[in-house]
Parts: C-alpha cells; structure tokens; sequence
C-alpha cells in the first residue's frame, strides 16, 4: 500500500532532489572515515609511534561516530534531520581546523574523535539513511542504497585527492583546507532537506501509517531483533576494516608506496558503489534479511583473496574484488529495520544498527594493527577477520530460517 500522496512528496520529484543533496552532504562530509586512513603513514612518522598506536585515532574515531549515529537518529527523530546535518557541517569544519593545528597524537585523536566522529561524519550518514527510507516505498530499497552511498562516494573521491594534498602541502595543511571545504559545500545543501518527513505519524499534519508492523518480529521480542542486527553489523565491520583501514600502510610495507594504496582504496570504493545500488535492485525483491546473507557471503570469500595476493597489479583486482562484493552490507541493515519497525522509530533504530557497524571499523581497525606487529604480516589480520563474517552469516541465516511474511512498505 503507497502511504503518501503526491503533495507530501513521497516518490516525487523532490524525493529525488532531496536524495541527491543527501548523498552530496554525505559525499562531502563522509570524509572523516576516510581521511585517517589516507593520513596514517605520516601522522605514525611524525608523532614518532608503532603501527597500533597510529591506529589509535581512527578507533575513537570510529567510537565518536557509533555514539553519534545514535544521538543524531534521536534528533532527526524528533526535530527532522535538518538539526543533525546543520551539526554536522559546523563540527567538520571546526574539526578538521583544529586537527590542522594538534600538536600531539592525543589531542589529535581527542579532536578526530569528538568534533569528527561522534558530531561530524555521524551526522550526515544513518541520519540522511533513514531519512530517505521515508521519502520512498516502492523504490525504498534503492533509494536506501544510494543515500548509503555517500560514505562510499566519500572513499572513493576523497583518498586520492587528500594524498594528492598531503603530498604537495603535508597533512596539517591538507586538514585546514578540508575544514574550509566542508563549510562552503554542505552548509547550502542543508537546506534542501527543511522539509519534515510525510509519514511520519508523529508530526503534526503528517500523513499517519497505518500499517501494523509485528509484535515480535521473526519471532523475537524487538529488543532482541535489534541486538542481534547490531551484533550482525559489528562483526560484518571487524572483517571490512582490514583492508579498509589498513590497505595504504600494506602498500607502504611492501614497497608500492601511499599512492598506490590510495588508489586501491579508490577503486575499493568505487566497486562498493555498484555493489550497494545492485543490493538496492536486489532488497526490493527478496528484502533485507537474505541480501544481508548474501553480501557477507560474499565478503568471506573477498576477504580470504588477500591472503595469496600480495602483487601490485593482483592487490588492485583484489581490492575491486572486495568493494564488489561487501557493499550491500550496510544497507541491508537499514531495510530490515524499516521492514520490521514503524518509522517514527527509524532514526534511532537506524543509528544504532549502523553505529555498531562503525564499532566493528574501530575494533577491527586497532586489532588488525595490533595483529601487524604482534606478526610482522596482515595475514593473521585476515584470517582474524574471516571469523568474524561467519558469526554475521550465522545469525544471518538463522534470521532467513525464521522467514515472516514482508509488511507492507510505509
């Protein structure tokens, strides 16, 4: 059952404006999950530090951003997802200025963290997801896809160009003039997004759902569901980490250099975007459990490719390999909550499920360094991180087995 009418812009022109400035937002300010990554070699040769410890700031900043998944959700929740995006511009801006200017690695991380993490980046990603679910129904899946490509617009455009930065001017520099960057752009875009969401039963003058959504979805108590989905994201994201985080440090070790590992990063991004667009095409047909399944499947298999490559031209393939396949993952995530939760409940519900994946990053991130010098190799790291995607295909697969029929989209 459609919900919306053409005058509450569900499905309409302006659903697709507002999803274009969404992933635009969300393109530019998704670069602070991306931008450690590309910065770690010099940051560790410049405060002087082992592997792990370089890894350190990106781990809280991955803890900022898992708390403020949940606290931007709440907000967009209850204020519209214009006050999480305002946030999130302004803390950008002030943040990347101020990394520009640490003088340790602690107030490095402390500013990476807080004014990145948890009220920066966070802000502009589960918020905008869920956000664009409820402009949708028909096209729900793929509408949910693309707005959770924007984090992946954001690895694919922003490494090679803030290496090319860091590069020519060094990486305080490259900071200060992302800060700038981040203010120009986002702050007019923001306001593409005033309009409240239309099926949001809890607004005033909104259009109410009526759909019944289940009791105890699967089976479970909701609780219990939502447990399960953030345990499912943590460990799918202990997996994505290794080569994410660390696929610019690998390339250094074996002597292909920061840039090169840039561009793999790159290209890692770039397959993702095809990946979540077809996962989009891929849930509105057999919905948000068995695409899960699927992509970490999948995931295991890329995963366990960078143990036997390690050649310049095979770590390209291999990284195009591992973009392709893990990308409907985060996505999938926000379906099924959408699939099992009434809306007015999306924002914070989203932002868990996704903020726990960001945890899985940061656990994965520090441990995969930790295991690097504990080893002297990544391969231990990789295998580390196959164990966990079977945890996320088990509960996957025991979710499927307990099939409900698919609510009505709303």
């Amino acid at each position: 059952m459609r919900v919306a009418a053409a005058a509450d812009g569900v499905e309409s022109a302006y659903a697709w404006r507002r999803l274009a400035a969404a992933v635009a937002i969300s393109t530019i300010g998704g670069i602070g999950l991306w931008s450690l990554v590309v910065a770690l070699p010099t940051v560790q040769q410049e405060f002087a530090i082992a592997r792990g410890d370089a890894s350190l700031p990106y781990t809280l900043t991955m803890l900022g951003f898992m708390a403020g998944g949940v606290i931007m959700g709440r907000l967009a929740d209850r204020h519209g997802v214009i006050v999480p995006a305002l946030i999130g511009t302004v803390s950008l801006a002030i943040g990347y200025v101020g990394a520009a200017f640490a003088t340790g690695l602690w107030s490095f991380a402390l500013v990476y963290a807080v004014l990145i993490g948890m009220l920066g980046s966070s802000a502009v990603f589960a918020p905008l997801v869920a956000d664009s679910s409820h402009w949708f129904d028909r096209r729900r899946g793929i509408a949910v896809a693309l707005a959770s490509c924007g984090s992946y617009f954001a690895g694919a455009l922003w490494p090679p160009v803030l290496q090319a930065m860091i590069d020519a001017w060094g990486w305080r520099q490259a900071h200060l003039a992302v800060g700038i960057f981040c203010l120009v752009t986002m702050l007019p875009l923001t306001l593409v997004l005033r309009r409240r969401s239309p099926i949001r039963d809890m607004r005033p003058g909104g259009v109410a759902t009526s759909i019944a959504y289940p009791a105890r979805p699967f089976g479970l108590s909701p609780n219990a569901l939502q447990g399960l989905l953030m345990f499912a994201g943590f460990s799918c994201c202990v997996a994505m980490a290794m080569p994410q985080v660390h696929i610019v440090a690998h390339c250094v070790d074996l002597g292909f250099g920061a840039a090169r590992g840039a561009e793999m990063l790159s290209v890692m991004l770039a397959t993702g975007v095809i990946s979540r667009l077809a996962s989009g095409f891929i849930m509105d047909r057999v919905g948000g459990v068995a695409t899960l399944l699927l992509f970490a499947s999948l995931q295991a298999v890329a995963l366990a490719l960078f143990i036997p490559f390690d050649g310049l031209a095979s770590l390209y393939v291999v990284s195009a390999v591992f973009g392709l396949f893990q990308g409907g993952l985060v996505p999938s995530y926000a379906i099924i909550v959408r699939e099992c939760f009434p809306p007015r409940q999306a924002g914070t519900r989203v932002g868990l499920v996704l903020s726990s994946t960001l945890a899985g990053m940061a656990f994965g991130g520090w441990v995969s360094g930790a295991i690097f010098d504990a080893t002297a190799s990544y391969q231990m790291a990789v295998v580390h991180g196959i164990l966990w995607n079977l945890l996320t295909m088990a509960i996957a697969l025991w979710i499927l087995q307990r099939r409900q029929p698919r609510p009505a989209l709303a």
